[in-house]
C-alpha cells in the first residue's frame, strides 16, 4: 500500500483519481478547498479548506502532513476560463497563473520534505500548454498558465532527481467535467484510469516528461 496525496480531490478528475486509487488499495489523503458529498462517501482521510493560492493554507497542509511519507503526490487543482484576444481581462490572466502554475509549485515546495527515494510527483497540466502543439491560437490565460506549469515541472524534475523523486506532467484529455461545462471526449473514469497508468509507469529514467492520459508523449 502506497500513500497518495491528491490535491483537488473533491470533484471531476481529482475525485475519480481518488476513487480509483483508493479502490485498488492505496492509502489516499484527499486535499481540497471544499469537500463534496461524493468525496465524503469515499470515507477517506480528507484535508479541506486548502486554497493552493494561499501561503497560510498550504503551510497548514504541510503541518498536517508533517510526519507523512508521500509515495505519490498528485496536484489536480486548476481552473479554466476563456480569454480571447478581443476580450482580454488581465485580472483573469493573473488569477489563472496563480491557480494553475504558482499554486502547484507552492504545494510541491511545501511538501518536498515528505517526498523521498522512489516518490513520484504528478502535475496535471494540458496539451494547451504545449507551444509546438498550438495551431489554433486563443486561450491566452489558460495556455500561458499551463506552459508555465510545464516549465515548473521540468525544473522540479531536475531539482528533485537527487532525492530520487520522479516528476511527470500529465494531460488528462478533453474530459466531460464541470470545468468543461460537460463537454469533452472522455469521461472522468476513463481519463483517471489512464493517468494512473502513466503514474505507475513513471521512473527516474522518464522524469520531467509530458504525457497524454492515452500514453502518447506530448511535445513541449
Amino acid at each position: 500500500m502506497a500513500t497518495w496525496v491528491i490535491v483537488g480531490a473533491n470533484r471531476g478528475i481529482g475525485l475519480e483519481l481518488t476513487r480509483q486509487a483508493s479502490e485498488r488499495g492505496e492509502h489516499v489523503i484527499a486535499v481540497c478547498r471544499s469537500t463534496s458529498n461524493d468525496l465524503e462517501k469515499l470515507s477517506l482521510t480528507t484535508v479541506s479548506d486548502i486554497d493552493i493560492t494561499r501561503d497560510n493554507d498550504v503551510a497548514r497542509l504541510a503541518s498536517t502532513l508533517e510526519n507523512v511519507k508521500i509515495d505519490v503526490l498528485v496536484v489536480v487543482a486548476g481552473v479554466l476560463k476563456h480569454t480571447p484576444l478581443n476580450h482580454l481581462d488581465f485580472d483573469t490572466v493573473s488569477s489563472l497563473f496563480e491557480v494553475n502554475a504558482v499554486g502547484p509549485l507552492r504545494v510541491a515546495a511545501a511538501l518536498r520534505g515528505n517526498l523521498g527515494q522512489g516518490s513520484k510527483l504528478a502535475l496535471l497540466t494540458s496539451r494547451m500548454g504545449s507551444i509546438e502543439d498550438n495551431t489554433s491560437g486563443g486561450g491566452y490565460a489558460y495556455r500561458m498558465s499551463k506552459a508555465a506549469l510545464n516549465m515548473a515541472g521540468r525544473s522540479l524534475a531536475v531539482d528533485l532527481a537527487e532525492d530520487g523523486v520522479a516528476v511527470v506532467l500529465l494531460h488528462p484529455g478533453f474530459v466531460r467535467t464541470e470545468m468543461t461545462g460537460g463537454n469533452g471526449m472522455l469521461d472522468p473514469d476513463e481519463s483517471a484510469a489512464g493517468l494512473i497508468d502513466r503514474i505507475d509507469e513513471l521512473s527516474l529514467e522518464t522524469t520531467g516528461t509530458f504525457w497524454h492520459t492515452n500514453g502518447e508523449q506530448l511535445p513541449w
